[in-house]
């Protein structure tokens, strides 16, 4: 058997899932192109028969990206796999993953199957799937609460029916890592056997915290594919993260003995690309790619790092894509503002470099410095936003202990700006009303999220939203050294999205 591990990652489909994200086809295909650069082995587009959006982005991956084999979800409904199947026929490599619950629970609660009618529905979709290509997963969803006699039957009935590669799914994050070895053992040993053709996978979710650790334990047991997704969103607690597997084993060849292909210097850049298109940001404790996963605070640890890195450091920073701190100020100019974006290894379009360049002399001119984190924000706001029918001028607010709070919002509407004036609960709850009336599309503001991107009494921070319109949700971003401010950014970023998908007051309804 290779020693090679096989990186599966399914942040456009697992992933998305997590409640509040919502990725545009454009999104999709975005993250899958940076996907190929990062250089998976297997980018999971998506789950085609779920609507005509996922099956335009599954489709258009196909088209469009190239290096990591295409993969599309599909139950082991027979409209499922010619879904997954049409979409991903212009894909240079593909790979139909069929699935069907297995537990007691889900049988009896969801499917209302027995255990023989779901081995019949394996063995039918299975080959359905091999029909249209060569290469065919399968997993048995909720495998680790499902008896494992019968987890072993139905995957010896999916392989005698041509599937190549063998997930077994933590759906629930229910393992502990001693049995899920024990598990992963019987799967290599009973179902793989001696087949070499057959691959063992793992896909785990966090609901305990072991996501990571089960899949790596699996590695042990036999397994050569983990699934996973960027930062680890999805469901609930979400995946497995796909960018601690791939540095566990690179830091750990001597502990794994396993290969992998992945180019760790594209996994911040990755990281940072999902959070800003997703809406969910990165925890600054986060392993690999958190902003403090290099950070040192004591000064026993600074003084170690400074006499030699690998005192406290089991990564090289520069080996992940972290790089030095680069700090601008008010006097800057055009040319090391771009001089700054080319070390960071970060290419605009004129307008978005303008745009970019005319914020950043804003906040510079407020904040005086502005490191590499309020760069990057700076950077993915301007060149973030979705230009409409709207953009924010200015905003002007009053209110007080004995005052209800109010604010007037100025919009620029092609070469004509206008006022908007609104009270609500709070400062930015009224910019949110007017802003809102501006639009005339009825909103819901589902999530909303503050963070400091430097210290002090003049921080800047980075405001993210998600709003509900109709049954559809929309982010947006804005960056300021006023919250406020940086709130009016963002929602009026999130509605021109929902404005330029066609929302209006009445179809929201």
């Amino acid at each position: 058997m290779s020693d090679r591990l096989i990186i599966f990652d399914t942040t456009l489909r697992d992933g998305e899932q997590a409640p509040g994200i919502a990725l545009s086809p454009d999104d999709k295909v975005a993250i899958a192109h940076q996907l190929a650069r990062l250089q998976v082995d297997v980018v999971e587009a998506g789950f085609a028969a779920s609507s005509p959006g996922d099956f335009t982005a599954v489709q258009r991956i196909a088209r469009e990206v190239r290096g990591p084999k295409i993969a599309s979800l599909a139950r082991t409904h027979p409209g499922d796999i010619d879904k997954a199947a049409e979409a991903l026929k212009d894909a240079a490599e593909r790979r139909i993953h069929v699935f069907i619950s297995t537990s007691a629970i889900h049988m009896e609660s969801m499917l209302r199957m027995t255990e023989s009618e779901v081995l019949k529905a394996i063995v039918e979709s299975v080959k359905r799937a091999k029909s249209y290509c060569d290469d065919v997963e399968f997993s048995p969803q909720d495998a680790t609460r499902t008896n494992p006699d019968f987890v072993i039957a139905t995957c010896q009935a999916a392989v005698k029916a041509g599937a190549t590669t063998i997930n077994i799914p933590d759906t629930v994050g229910y393992a502990m890592p001693a049995d899920f070895v024990d598990l992963m053992k019987r799967v290599y040993n009973e179902v793989r056997g001696g087949n070499e053709d057959v691959v063992v996978s793992t896909h785990c979710h966090n609901d305990l915290g072991m996501a990571v650790a089960n899949s790596l334990s699996a590695i042990h047991a036999g397994a050569r594919q983990i699934e996973g997704a960027i930062n680890g969103i999805g469901e609930r607690a979400g995946n497995t993260s796909t960018e601690e597997i791939i540095m566990a084993v690179k830091t750990r060849e001597d502990y794994f003995g396993v290969e992998i292909g992945a180019d760790t210097t594209q996994i911040v850049e990755t990281s940072r690309l999902v959070a800003r298109l997703t809406g969910y940001p990165v925890q600054y404790n986060k392993a690999v790619v958190g902003r403090n996963a290099f950070a040192h605070e004591s000064g026993i640890h600074q003084h170690g790092v400074l006499r030699d890195r690998l005192t406290y450091e089991i990564m090289d920073p520069e080996a992940v894509g972290h790089r030095s701190m680069i700090v601008l100020g008010k006097h800057s100019g055009r040319a090391a503002f771009a001089d700054a974006l080319y070390k960071m290894e970060i290419t605009l379009d004129d307008e978005e470099f303008s745009r970019a360049f005319v914020r950043f002399k804003e906040l510079a001119d407020r904040k005086g410095e502005i490191g590499e984190e309020g760069l990057r924000a700076i950077v993915a706001a301007q060149a973030g936003i979705e230009l409409g029918r709207f953009q924010l001028v200015g905003i002007h607010l009053s209110g007080g202990d004995h005052e209800v709070p109010t604010a007037v919002v100025s919009l620029r509407h092609g070469e004509e700006t206008s006022q908007f004036e609104a009270s609500g609960d709070g400062m930015v709850n009224a910019a949110f009303v007017a802003i809102q009336d501006a639009f005339g599309i009825p909103a819901t503001l589902l999530d909303y999220r503050v963070s400091p991107l430097t210290s002090g009494a003049d921080a800047m921070a980075e405001v993210n939203v998600i709003v509900q319109v109709g049954a559809d949700t929309y982010s947006g971003r804005g960056v300021s050294t006023d919250v406020v401010e940086g709130s009016a950014q963002a929602i009026v970023a999130a509605l021109n999205k929902a404005d330029n998908s066609g929302m209006t007051a009445e179809t929201a309804e």
